[in-house]
């Protein structure tokens, strides 16, 4: 910090695994959301993008855009920002800061990874067990109802499964981080992998506040195409299953097959019967609102 750019020594013979995401108020945020919870899920969503390409995080920059200097916001936003940082030995090294209307939070994440051992989407293979940590559909149901801890946890403060992704280095063909939805989501691996994916509904691990809510649309949409979740998506073999129940229970992350990989293209979803069901797709950045 204090030159024009910050000098890296990656570990001798690693790749470097590079990420950038952005949050901007109004669009994924509301202007009274929580500084500390922002500044945590600002590095969470990065992190979650290395962790679903098996990568270690070493190091972050952070641009950042505010319309005014507020010394207790700012202080908020970093107590949060820099607890994930140290949990996961994340060293900020650089960013920009300039004013702008809207607050607007861009954070460049870098990792390493093993040569050859990054899980890319294109990996998928035809019948591979379809994977997902985790429940799905916390964060998209506490936009509709915040009243929800849970679900507003889940929202506001995600857990990258850094961890998780480092194991499945050797145990997992292809993954990807739920961050716009299971069904678009998945498709992006189906699409890249050449593949085919049917998902059985209802064995998607899912908070409990669905049970009480009784909505059956509310929870299909939420389940199936909310976003934010950060669980990690993946396809792996079906002789690694036990290994993978074992990963399970070593780390205390629920891990749950929810469908297969075939020979042809598309996603389907299969209802408790085993007919197929509608469904939406993922987020849209340029059509959706979260």
């Amino acid at each position: 910090m204090g030159d024009d750019c910050a000098l890296l020594r990656p570990d001798a013979g690693f790749d470097l695994a590079v990420t950038t995401d952005m949050l901007v108020e109004g669009r994924h945020f509301l202007p009274d959301a929580e500084a500390r919870a922002l500044g945590h899920k600002a590095l969470a969503v990065n992190l979650s993008d290395l962790a679903a390409m098996g990568a270690t995080p070493r190091w972050a920059t952070l641009s950042i855009a505010l319309p005014s200097v507020d010394a207790d916001w700012l202080e908020r936003f970093s107590a949060g920002f820099y607890a994930l940082a140290e949990r996961h030995g994340v060293d900020l090294i650089g960013g920009d800061t300039t004013r702008s209307e809207r607050r607007t939070l861009s954070v460049t994440a870098i990792g390493e990874v093993p040569p050859g051992l990054a899980l890319q989407r294109s990996g998928a293979r035809e019948n591979d067990d379809i994977w997902v940590s985790g429940e799905l559909g916390g964060a998209a149901l506490a936009l509709v109802h915040p009243e929800i801890a849970e679900a507003a946890k889940r929202l506001h403060f995600p857990e990258p499964r850094v961890e998780l992704g480092e194991r499945l280095r050797r145990l997992a063909h292809a993954a990807i981080d739920v961050s716009d939805g299971l069904a678009g989501d998945l498709a992006h691996i189906a699409e890249r992998s050449g593949v085919a994916a049917t998902l059985e509904y209802e064995a998607i691990p899912r908070p409990a506040a669905f049970r009480r809510l009784k909505s059956p649309e509310l929870e299909r949409n939420c389940v199936l195409s909310g976003g934010d979740d950060y669980e990690l998506l993946f396809t792996a073999p079906r002789a690694h299953r036990a290994e993978l129940e074992a990963l399970a229970s070593e780390l205390e992350i629920a891990l749950t097959v929810i469908g297969a990989t075939s020979a042809g293209a598309g996603i389907t979803v299969l209802d408790g019967a085993g007919k197929p069901m509608a469904h939406r797709g993922g987020f849209d950045h340029f059509r959706d609102q979260r």
